[in-house]
């Protein structure tokens, strides 16, 4: 092999490397380009995940507050409603046991007046 045959077949051989080099540095910004669009989503994710923490701090106040109504306001006004509620149902039972007390009078104050009508009559 000659000289000239040598350097053909180094330079045939430096023109691959580089076309392989070259392909690799294609590879490599391409990569490269991956993982900066990698980053933007990563801190983009970052910081909706920080919205979302402070959004959930604002729901546990809520909730913290909420709760703390209903144990200190509504759950003491329902019991003074079934309090009342009670002295309702104490006084409706009152009212128809009266009723009922009147009713049976009624009825035997019906009873004598019909007997003291028959006996009128029969005078």
């Amino acid at each position: 092999m000659t000289d000239t045959q040598k350097l053909d077949l180094i330079l045939k051989k430096m023109t691959i490397l580089d076309e392989k080099v070259t392909g690799l540095d294609e590879k490599v910004t391409g990569l490269d380009e991956k993982v900066t669009d990698l980053d933007e989503k990563t801190t983009d994710l970052a910081e909706r995940v920080i919205c979302l923490e402070t959004d959930m701090k604002e729901v546990k106040q809520k909730v913290n507050k909420i709760d703390l109504t209903i144990e200190n306001e509504i759950r003491v006004n329902i019991q003074r409603v079934a309090e009342g509620h009670l002295d309702l149902a104490r006084k409706l039972n009152e009212c128809i046991n009266i009723s009922n007390r009147i009713q049976h009078e009624q009825e035997m104050q019906d009873m004598y007046i019909n007997m003291h009508h028959a006996k009128l009559k029969t005078l």
